[in-house]
């Protein structure tokens, strides 16, 4: 009787063996892919939308007057365009930058 036990025992493993495993839940691979994208989000979307939208403030807030950084050159602003800022860097010398080189504003 032992050994018709054991060989039904060796036979249930081995069929259960031959079987793929199970597929887990749907509901778990979701959840896991929003804890993904949940991490991506803050710590690489959110941070980067604050940091343009701050810098947009700072690019809007450039008044005729300001010295401003721009391409690596210091300079005031003479007149604004919609794209472009025309700044003197020297008494008499006026170059035009894009507004998207602008590195930083400084008051007047």
């Amino acid at each position: 009787m032992e050994e018709t036990a054991v060989v039904e025992t060796v036979q249930t493993v081995a069929d259960n063996a031959a079987q793929p495993a199970q597929q887990g839940s749907w509901g778990g691979l979701l959840l896991y892919c929003l804890i993904v994208f949940a991490i991506i989000y803050l710590f690489m979307v959110w941070p980067n939308k604050r940091r343009m939208a701050e810098y947009q403030k700072m690019i809007d807030s450039v008044q005729v007057g300001n010295r401003i950084l721009a391409a690596g050159i210091y300079g005031t602003v003479k007149s604004i365009g919609e794209k472009t800022v025309e700044m003197e860097i020297t008494p008499g010398v006026v170059i035009e930058v894009s507004k998207n080189a602008i590195a930083s504003v400084e008051g007047k």
